[in-house]
């Protein structure tokens, strides 16, 4: 389906996942560093998803982005 007035049209999208505690705790530092890196993007949309199973915590951010 193509909307091309559509505000979040992406052009790619980056995955942020951990398990252990210490990971987790520094997902958005990782986040703010590759943001800094990139300066030439625009992130349209995000998502944050937490999954447990009965051992592990998986913590993902998911960003859309496009060039700007």
């Amino acid at each position: 389906m193509n909307d091309e007035g559509a505000v979040n049209q992406f052009v790619g999208v980056k995955v942020f996942s951990a398990t252990m505690q210490l990971d987790r705790d520094r997902l958005g530092d990782r986040v703010e560093q590759w943001l800094a890196q990139h300066p030439d993007i625009e992130v349209v949309d995000y998502s944050t998803t937490q999954s447990s199973d009965h051992a592990f915590h998986c913590l993902s951010i998911v960003l859309f982005y496009r060039t700007r």
